[in-house]
């Protein structure tokens, strides 16, 4: 037996990949410092941890509703029309075991051979790969540095063809924490508004870390006409420090949200009774606590682009979200290392941070634009300063 077609065509995550490689090292006893994890380093708030011990005493562990619980999606609904602006019903909901599951269900629901579903370069490691799980192709729109990682109207409108059946849309990003204005949002909006075959997934999980300067907004509530057709995504995992508790949602036209259902019925079925019980109080709660750890990611991403930005052959341009930084390379590539391996991509950069510096980033192949890398500053600030006082040193070392 060998494996299927299906997984032949996609790749294990390479994030995950090195944060696994990180631990390993950790347990191994070696001084590395990884900043290639996707999670925040605060802890899930204790209002949340309080409702999931309620739940789990109040006998809150049986199946639920295959894509959700009233109560979950009553408080996602409420979620919605506070934050966004945007009114759906329970049947236009959908509660899955993370995002990336969110992503799986919509896609695989939808998306038969031949389609093709638009993906701007960088971006999150899963895209094209369940893009091309589904049978669909992966179309990419390359946005670099230069126009702060964000696509412009006009190569949307050069890359929709009469197979385009999704454009995904991710802001702030993950990998570049770049941020599409409301403004930014309107003119991408009057080129989907011309192609009514092309629907949207708007992924938003980072929406609440955000830094002042920037107003956070979401497609559907910016150019209503694209309400029907647009899969409005989010989470927990981010804003509430609950990656592991696997909680992510939907708002969505109801026959697409019945149809990722009948998917998720016959693979995970319900998500953790114990997590949804906790992401109600989550989302219902006060979310005052958000403002305090923004200004700590606010912190941290102005020491690391600072630091970055002054050395020789980087370029870090400033995030509006998210907690990533993407830094551009191209004037290290080509440089030799002081044991002389020539430094011909990202991949073998990252790969001299980890061996030599004790640094664990990502490559920026695996988003889709290199040569950069991914650097996630979830992480404390006494660690932020060493790792960059490595990666500082660990430069000045190319030669």
């Amino acid at each position: 037996m060998k494996p299927s077609a299906a997984l032949d065509r996609i790749n294990p995550s390479p994030t995950l990949a090195i944060t696994s490689k990180v631990l390993e090292l950790k347990r191994q006893g070696v001084d590395v410092i990884g900043l290639g994890a996707g999670e925040p380093d605060f802890d899930t708030p204790d209002f949340v941890k309080d409702a999931a011990i309620e739940a789990i005493r109040a006998g809150k562990t049986k199946y639920t509703n295959v894509d959700g619980t009233a109560e979950l999606k009553d408080a996602i609904a409420a979620k919605f029309k506070r934050d966004n602006g945007l009114t759906y019903a329970a049947s236009q909901i959908s509660v899955n075991v993370g995002g990336k599951h969110t992503l799986f269900n919509a896609l695989v629901a939808t998306v038969d051979a031949g389609d093709e579903v638009i993906v701007p370069a960088p971006y999150w490691v899963s895209y094209p790969d369940v893009v091309q799980f589904a049978g669909g192709t992966p179309v990419f729109i390359a946005a670099g540095a230069d126009q702060n990682y964000k696509i412009t109207p006009e190569q949307l409108d050069a890359a929709i063809t009469e197979r385009t059946k999704w454009v995904i849309l991710n802001s702030p990003s993950n990998p570049t924490g770049a941020g599409y204005t409301r403004a930014e949002l309107r003119e991408l909006g009057k080129v989907l508004e011309r192609h009514p075959h092309v629907w949207i997934f708007a992924d938003d999980m980072y929406e609440h870390i955000v830094y002042p300067g920037f107003e956070f907004a979401t497609i559907a509530g910016v150019n209503p006409t694209l309400y029907d057709r647009t899969l409005t995504v989010n989470g927990c995992s981010k804003a509430y420090a609950m990656t592991g508790w696997r909680i992510g949602y939907a708002g969505g036209a109801a026959w697409l949200i019945k149809a990722m259902a009948k998917l998720q019925s016959q693979s995970t079925s319900n998500p953790c009774s114990i997590a949804q019980a906790a992401a109600v109080a989550a989302l219902n709660g006060d979310q005052s606590f958000l403002a305090e750890r923004n200004a700590a990611f606010q912190r941290r991403r102005d020491l690391v682009v600072a630091e970055l930005n002054a050395i020789d052959g980087v370029t870090c341009p400033t995030p509006e979200g998210a907690f990533y930084v993407y830094p551009e390379l191209s004037g290290l590539i080509g440089k030799s290392t002081p044991d002389g391996r020539r430094i011909d991509t990202d991949e073998d950069f990252v790969g001299y941070l980890l061996e030599d510096a004790k640094v664990a980033a990502v490559q920026g192949a695996a988003f889709g634009l290199s040569p950069a890398m991914r650097i996630s500053y979830a992480t404390s600030d006494e660690l932020l300063r060493e790792a960059c006082a490595r990666i500082r040193t660990a430069c000045a070392a190319l030669k």
